[in-house]
């Protein structure tokens, strides 16, 4: 069993970094203690992603129907055939990460299913249930079972993922909408979205931000460094669209180069990019 175990973790790493060149950066930089972890959570984030972004056939609800059912019944017994679903069971039984946040995520998920348009108030469940959910899961893992720690900085938590999310919107709303019939900003149309629109967004966005920063500098140790380096490339990434037309963010996917990536990490590392 401990061979699998390690086997199922190893095999969550090389999903998750994968498909995030950005996220494997700063993911290296969080304890040895806390990292299989993460990437157990993420693993299980990008299995659902997948089904509903690129599977995209008639069964695709029933396969995430197994896939949560399968994580439920899993972190109960304690072991799956299936190793990214065992790893994350784990995790979740280890930490307390129970259906309060689990449920959340899938019926987000779901709503990906069937693409619409997007209300204030569902725009709100969907982020909640995307993005604040796995940083509050990944939050678990920072706080190593601490529910006072956990509970004063899980809002700070929530609205980091939140503007995670939303930045992720805005860089991916061409791909989104062309490719899967998505726009997940409320009160915006494809074709009316104009700078005045994007700056609206972007003023929620730093509001997040705004909220989280208080809860990133009072991380624990082991989890602080790397949280912080996510932060400072989608603050890098956010300022990169403010300057970027409305009209070219509908049709181009907006990125940060590599060695501005690399250029972050170690500015952030020595110090010199600090938390605003």
């Amino acid at each position: 069993m401990d061979l699998y175990t390690k086997v199922a973790y190893a095999t969550s790493k090389q999903l998750t970094l994968s498909y995030s060149s950005s996220f494997g950066i700063s993911s290296r930089f969080f304890a040895r203690s806390v990292q299989p972890h993460i990437y157990a959570i993420y693993g299980l984030v990008r299995v659902a992603d997948e089904i509903v972004d690129t599977y995209k056939r008639p069964d695709a609800a029933t396969l995430l129907d197994d896939l949560e059912s399968l994580s439920y019944v899993t972190i109960k017994s304690g072991y799956s055939t299936n190793p990214i679903v065992h790893a994350f069971a784990l995790t979740a039984r280890m930490y307390g990460i129970d259906k309060k946040l689990i449920k959340p995520f899938f019926d987000s998920m779901r709503m990906d299913l069937d693409p619409k348009k997007y209300s204030p108030n569902l725009y709100k469940t969907y982020i909640y249930g995307s993005a604040e959910v796995v940083g509050l899961m990944c939050l678990r893992v920072f706080c190593e079972g601490d529910d006072t720690s956990y509970a004063s900085l899980k809002d700070g938590a929530a609205a980091l993922g939140s503007a995670y999310q939303k930045v992720n919107f805005l860089r991916d709303m061409a791909a989104d909408y062309k490719e899967l019939g998505r726009l997940y900003f409320p009160d915006v149309t494809y074709e009316t979205f104009d700078d005045k629109a994007k700056q609206k967004i972007i003023v929620d966005i730093e509001r997040d931000f705004d909220e989280a920063v208080p809860a990133l500098r009072r991380l624990p140790v082991s989890s602080r460094k790397a949280t912080m380096m996510s932060y400072v490339y989608y603050s890098e990434l956010l300022r990169k669209l403010e300057k970027t037309p409305a009209s070219v963010i509908k049709t181009t996917r907006i990125r940060v180069p590599t060695r501005k990536k690399m250029t972050l990490m170690v500015g952030t590392l020595a110090g010199t990019r600090r938390v605003k």
